[in-house]
Formats: C-alpha cells, structure tokens, sequence
C-alpha cells in the first residue's frame, strides 16, 4: 500500500510508531521530573515497553494515531501494558505533533517535512 493510498490517521500513526520505536531519533524524547526519580532498571523497563506498546483500544486511541498510552506497574514491582486490579503506579506516554521549530502546533501532523513528534513520558500523577 502507498503512502498516497493510506488513511490521514494511518499515515500519523506510522509516524507515530516510529517514534515510539525509535525515541530520541524519530523525536524529541522528554521525561517528567516525576518519571525520572524511578529508578533506572523501572525507566528502562518502561522505556521498552512504550517502544513496543501495541495495547491500543478505542478507549486508549480513538482517533487511530497511535498517539497515547499507559504502563502499569502492578503491587510486585512488574511493569505490563495492561492494567492490574490496583496498580501502584501508572505511567503515561503521549505522542504531540509540532511544526519544525517546536514552537506551535503542526499545520499537517501526517507531512513529516512539517512535523516533528514530541514523546513526554511522565507519572499519571503528573499529568
């Protein structure tokens, strides 16, 4: 399929998974303060499981961009994609879609020679 034949969502959604799967080089990667105390065996953790994040539900993603997700770590100490009767901490990842000066919003989020993709990881509690 062409990138001419693809949705708008999907083609945002691509960009949006490279992203993910390639923090720091396909975007901007930033953590909150609150994301960054964890230690760093947990940030790592999350880390990978945001690049592989593939848990999307209409409730998670109803747009179909592929642009926001949630990591759980439940009352053990393990973090998973899919939450636990209670978790003792939730982390938020969120995908924003700026112009190339990362100063406004992008006026085409699905034309990368416009965009650049801002990730923030950050607590729940953060946000």
């Amino acid at each position: 399929m062409s990138a001419d034949t693809l949705s708008r969502s999907e083609r945002i959604a691509r960009q949006n998974d490279r992203a993910r799967q390639a923090m720091g080089l396909a975007c901007v990667a930033v953590a909150t303060e609150g994301f960054r105390a964890l230690s760093e065996e947990d940030q790592s953790r999350v880390r990978e499981l945001v690049e592989n994040f593939n848990a999307f539900t209409p409730d998670n993603d109803p747009y179909g961009e592929r642009d926001f997700g949630a990591i759980y770590q439940d009352d053990e100490g393990r973090w998973m994609t899919t939450r636990p009767a209670g978790p003792a901490e939730t982390v938020f990842w969120k995908i924003d879609a700026y112009d190339r000066d990362l100063q406004f919003g992008s006026e085409d989020p699905a034309n990368p020679a416009v965009t650049r993709r801002l990730l923030t990881i950050m607590l729940a509690s953060e946000y």
